[in-house]
């Protein structure tokens, strides 16, 4: 294949690495910090619609990084050849996507169908997407230390 199809897979797999851990550290370290200021109808109605966005968002986004980060394994040669690293990131990528739908068949969709949900759903929520954004971090220092830095 051409060194520009390589090049965009990359492209797409970082920018959706990006775009998940990104969300996911904006979801648990701003956002929910913030609400604090409404009152509670108001701060669950802000914090539904904003997950509901972000996980919609992350349904997209978690193949593409998946599908491209296996596509880069098997161009480098398969999986036994690839460094360590490579296969701790493919772990860390496979945890957060269980802490996704963890959140989005748990707790994100019992606050959904709630009248009123409770914070204790939302603060678990919340526990679970610090689990994504930790996992994140952890993906972004082995694709570090994968490329000798």
């Amino acid at each position: 294949m051409p060194h520009i199809f390589w090049s965009i897979i990359l492209a797409l797999h970082i920018a959706g690495m990006a775009v998940w851990i990104g969300g996911a550290a904006y979801a648990a370290l701003i956002l929910r910090p913030s609400l604090t200021l409404l009152d509670t109808a108001q701060r669950n109605a802000v914090h539904l619609l904003t997950l509901k966005k972000f996980l919609r968002v992350v349904w997209h986004v978690m193949p593409i990084v998946l599908v491209t980060g296996w596509l880069m394994i098997i161009h480098e040669g398969g999986f036994a050849v690839v460094p360590w690293t490579t296969n701790a990131m493919q772990l860390f990528g496979l945890v957060m996507a269980g802490l996704f739908l963890r959140i989005f068949y748990g707790p994100y969709q019992k606050a959904r169908r709630a009248i009123r949900p409770q914070p204790a759903t939302f603060d678990s929520i919340r526990t679970l997407v610090l689990g994504v954004a930790a996992c994140g971090m952890l993906t972004i220092l082995c694709a570090s230390l994968g490329h000798g830095l």
